[in-house]
């Protein structure tokens, strides 16, 4: 049986719509077209990199980020943002006004209202409001800057965490740190631009989806490194391949990708040949940038580290050896703040207290470090959950004697360092019983508009062409919050 050349089979499902849409630019650009044809598609060396590091739209303040998730969200009413307020009326009814009409997770009925039972404690020269779980942090206040205003649409885990990285609540949507890179490129041809880092032995509530590429090229989307094993699966050659083989092997499979780039112009596949080069570099580079034995013990001490190990203080030490490198975004993903009260791990006294000692010492020592190696000036630096934690107790476990608040959208804190930030400093604030924002409310897409703007970008310029449409993160919201910037 003969079979058709792809390329023709291709042609035999074109209707005419097609022909008709793809060839509107008209007969001139078609020759122009075949003039650059070997320029643009030919020869290896005139390939373009979509990694090369790009301009961005005006100077920036931050060459990089690393963005500190912690997962779940913690309970910022105990440990950021201060209420004696609500302190004061502890175990009272909760007000019809704060309560009814709304939704939540596991709350129905009135519920009553929980005052922290943590100590507040004002902090470096200006005097910031923070908790006693946060003692580390406490000690690097000044470089803190605390947003006690922000809000978001979505109230469960998933969605709310796919709203804060894709500006979407539904898969689909690049990832923040997809859009950072796809802007800004990376300044290290052997690692990738992107880096996704997991502790506590759990993905994200957004799954893979929280750190991937969307409709971007594949190229852009967040790389899985380990702490613990091998630092990127399936990157190792198989048993029998030595460096020589592997090479030849790819030499092969780019004159292969090469010839179909040629023949249909598919940008994926500039992708696939980017990624396949990246991956044989990552070879070499990878094992050595993930190897923090290299590192003095008095770091290791400070970020509570431990090589061979799998811990949130791993990554952070982790993610500082990364941007020093040229990672352009690094992003850790921490389980386990998900603080309902159902079992003595999520009581916002000794669980809280546990909990936060795996995290605010690696974050304190990471600031530092960034501070002592010259690089904090350009590094973004942001720690928070996808949502906040209600000043009331959680429904289900409301009678029980394990203290946890449900999730809640409406106001919650986030804290950024670094890049031109004011240190020691809080943006906007909630009303007296932490329900509603009350002075200068920051929106998630303000939160991501302002990141990008930090990174030298108009958020409603970076943009990207899908189905018809030119794609943003912010959708067709968010404005810079241009008070919390130096």
């Amino acid at each position: 049986m003969t079979t058709l050349n792809p390329r023709y089979e291709l042609l035999q499902a074109k209707t005419r719509r097609h022909f008709l849409r793809d060839s509107s630019a008209g007969i001139g650009a078609i020759a122009l077209s075949s003039l650059l044809r070997e320029d643009t598609l030919g020869a290896a060396s005139a390939m373009p990199d979509p990694t090369a590091p790009q301009e961005s739209h005006f100077e920036a303040k931050a060459k990089r980020v690393i963005y500190l998730h912690l997962t779940g969200s913690p309970p910022h009413l105990d440990l950021w943002d201060y209420k004696p307020e609500l302190v004061r009326r502890d175990g009272q009814d909760c007000p019809d006004e704060y309560y009814k009409g709304k939704r939540f997770a596991f709350t129905s009925g009135r519920p009553t209202l929980l005052g922290t039972r943590r100590e507040f404690t004002r902090c470096g020269k200006n005097g910031l409001w923070l908790s006693d779980a946060l003692p580390h942090l406490q000690e690097v206040a000044d470089e803190l800057c605390v947003i006690n205003s922000m809000n978001t649409d979505q109230f469960n885990h998933a969605p709310a965490e796919l709203f804060v990285y894709t500006g979407s609540p539904r898969p689909g949507r690049p990832s923040l740190g997809s859009w950072v890179t796809y802007g800004l490129g990376t300044e290290n041809a052997n690692l990738p631009g992107f880096v996704a880092l997991i502790s506590s032995g759990v993905q994200p509530n957004g799954g893979k989806n929280s750190f991937g590429s969307g409709f971007l090229p594949s190229l852009y989307q967040g790389v899985q490194c380990r702490s613990k094993g091998d630092p990127v699966l399936y990157a190792s050659d198989p048993t029998g391949f030595d460096r020589n083989l592997r090479r030849d092997t790819l030499d092969t499979l780019r004159e292969l990708n090469e010839m179909q780039l040629k023949d249909f112009g598919h940008p994926e596949t500039l992708s696939r040949i980017a990624q396949y080069e990246l991956a044989f570099r990552m070879q070499m580079s990878v094992p050595e940038v993930m190897d923090i034995s290299k590192e003095s013990k008095k770091t290791l001490e400070a970020y509570g580290a431990e090589p061979g190990a799998s811990s949130f203080g791993n990554n952070c030490l982790l993610a500082r050896r990364l941007v020093e490198q040229g990672v352009r975004y690094v992003q850790l993903f921490d389980w386990g703040w998900d603080f309902h009260g159902t079992n003595p791990k999520e009581d916002i006294r000794g669980g809280l207290t546990d909990k936060c000692a795996t995290m605010e010492r690696p974050v304190a020592a990471l600031l530092r470090d960034l501070r002592e190696r010259g690089l904090l000036d350009d590094t973004l630096v942001i720690l928070g959950g996808e949502f906040g934690r209600t000043p009331f107790r959680e429904g289900r476990t409301a009678k029980g004697d394990i203290l946890g608040r449900d999730h809640f959208p409406d106001c919650y804190s986030m804290v950024m360092a670094g890049a031109g930030l004011k240190g020691g400093y809080t943006h906007g604030a909630s009303d007296e019983l932490g329900f509603s924002v009350a002075r200068d409310k920051v929106h998630v897409h303000d939160f991501q508009a302002t990141i990008l703007h930090m990174l030298g970008f108009d958020h409603e310029k970076l943009t990207y062409r899908f189905q018809g449409r030119d794609f943003r993160l912010t959708d067709v919201h968010g404005h810079v919050v241009k008070d919390i910037i130096a």
